[in-house]
């Protein structure tokens, strides 16, 4: 027995919880009908229901306290069986009550578990198989519930965990699409912060605290008073924390201010001041066009920013040369496309790479770069080499939300799991903006409400090897490419994300004509 369901045993034989037992608590006036989960939730249940079609699996979902408050399934007779067995609204599933099973064994443990045949503690269940996950509020960090699929053994199948497991990455963006706009806006102030780099980052919004590892390690609670105190958009202030740590602190209001403040930490020791800017030194940030360049990069530096263009040099050398002799060097200093730059002006530019406010460069991927933008590039201590958008397709459903969110309107509507699975089926030779345009179409067509494949222009529905498959099938091919490309093709690495063996992987990625 694996020891994990072997002390979930132990802990069920200690609550006094009989193996016999037939007898299961329902508590409905306790379910919360109008909570965070529910509203979450109900949306992406039913599109992973559809995608599972007829196939003989349920989907029940429970919530903080372990109660059941949504069971959906296409096949009748698991309804049936499920309502024999206490698996009913209100339904009370906790190892006290029903001993080892997905739900209640995810609950205690606060992660996924899958509980297969004879490992069930109750006899009435041993004929099930099933796997849990927990969801957690992406901001808050609480549990909100746990999700569940159940099916009877013989049809058990090795990829329930990862269908599992995108419904819950679903439901919790969902969750932060309904908190307040103002913690979102927190939140994602907060991810950028965090993004790329591992310095501590802490942001303080009212009763809201979220920390990186790094900043956990440094700032204490007591310190938060201290940093409430500071101008925000002032430029770095230098501190003492509580633990006497000496650091150099950046603080960013979010929105208008009112929102939270996002605080960024360098530590300030004698390695560091011998290193000068090394921190900060310049970066080279390549890719192909639409790529999301400019974002990358503006998000690399701390605003306000000097912005100068290779090709307004290549149209006007002394122009671009007297803009960057004055420019002010205490701000940030971007220059996009040096791969445009004239001779003289990428010279007279690798004369200042190392200015003490910061600088960032754009341009080709690192590989395509010749002459003198290669030496910009060369001069530079860190690189970002962004992807085409074909190799990016696990961030697509990120990068998608983000830009619909910038477009007129975008607020307003958001695209259901089906709707990012297709789009990140698809190829996008025109990068970004391509992936742009076709969220601008969609809105012409849904200006409110859930954005599903049907509103999407034709060409961008199905993918081509997804078009003769089932629901199921589906299912799982979506599941084992976004696996393959996490794992950067690895197959080895992606069958065990999966939670199945390299063997299982080949046969389904035959089966699934998954090239």
């Amino acid at each position: 027995m694996r020891p994990e369901i072997e002390l979930s045993w132990r802990r069920s034989r200690m609550s006094g919880l009989a193996p016999a037992n037939t007898a299961v608590p329902v508590d409905e006036q306790a379910v919360d009908r109008r909570s965070t989960l529910l509203r979450a939730a109900a949306p992406v249940l039913t599109d992973l229901t559809e995608r599972i079609g007829d196939a003989p699996y349920g989907v029940i979902l429970s919530d903080r306290d372990s109660r059941v408050v949504d069971i959906q399934a296409s096949a009748r007779s698991l309804h049936r069986e499920f309502d024999g067995l206490g698996a009913v609204f209100g339904g009370v599933f906790l190892e006290e009550t029903t001993g080892t099973n997905s739900i209640a064994t995810a609950h205690e443990l606060r992660s996924g578990v899958a509980v297969r045949g004879e490992e069930h503690y109750l006899d009435r269940f041993k004929h099930l198989s099933c796997y849990g996950h927990p969801i957690f509020h992406p901001i808050t960090r609480r549990l909100l519930g746990v999700v569940d699929i159940t099916c009877r053994t013989a049809d058990d199948s090795p990829l329930l965990p990862a269908l599992v497991q995108r419904a819950v990455r679903d439901i919790e963006e969902r969750a932060l699409a309904d908190s307040p706009r103002s913690r979102q806006r927190v939140f994602e102030a907060f991810t950028l912060a965090t993004t790329g780099h591992d310095r501590a980052v802490l942001a303080l919004a009212g009763d809201l605290v979220l920390s990186n590892s790094a900043a956990a390690d440094l700032v204490t609670p007591a310190d938060h008073h201290l940093l409430a105190q500071l101008t925000a958009d002032a430029g770095p202030v230098h501190l003492t924390l509580q633990s006497g740590s000496e650091v150099s602190v950046l603080a960013r209001r979010v929105g208008d201010g009112a929102d939270g403040t996002v605080y960024e930490f360098r530590r300030i020791d004698a390695p560091s001041r011998a290193a000068g800017n090394a921190e900060t030194g310049p970066v080279y940030v390549g890719g192909g066009p639409g790529t999301g360049r400019t974002t990358a990069a503006r998000a690399a530096l701390s605003a306000p920013v000097t912005e100068l263009d290779g090709a307004a040099a290549a149209a006007d050398p002394q122009g671009w040369l007297r803009a960057l002799a004055l420019a002010d060097p205490a701000r940030p200093l971007l220059v996009e496309d040096v791969d445009r730059l004239p001779a003289d002006c990428a010279t007279r530019l690798l004369g200042v790479v190392d200015r003490p406010a910061g600088l960032v460069l754009t341009g080709p991927a690192t590989p395509a770069l010749e002459g003198a933008a290669a030496a910009l590039a060369a001069a530079c201590r860190r690189h970002v080499d962004l992807p085409p958008l074909s190799d990016r397709r696990t961030e697509l459903a990120d990068l998608a939300t983000g830009m619909l969110r910038r477009l007129p309107g975008g607020d307003r509507v958001r695209l259901t799991p089906s709707a990012l699975a297709a789009l990140a089926a698809q190829d996008w030779p025109g990068e970004l903006h391509e992936l742009r345009s076709v969220l601008s179409s969609t809105l012409r067509s849904r200006s409110a409400g859930d954005v599903t494949v049907s509103d999407l222009p034709e060409r961008y529905r199905v993918s081509p090897q997804r078009r003769d498959l089932g629901p199921l099938e589906r299912a799982e091919h979506d599941a084992i490419v976004a696996a393959l490309r996490a794992a950067g093709g690895n197959k080895a690495r992606a069958a065990a994300a999966l939670g199945i063996s390299r063997t299982t992987l080949y046969s389904r990625l035959r089966s699934l004509r998954i090239g």
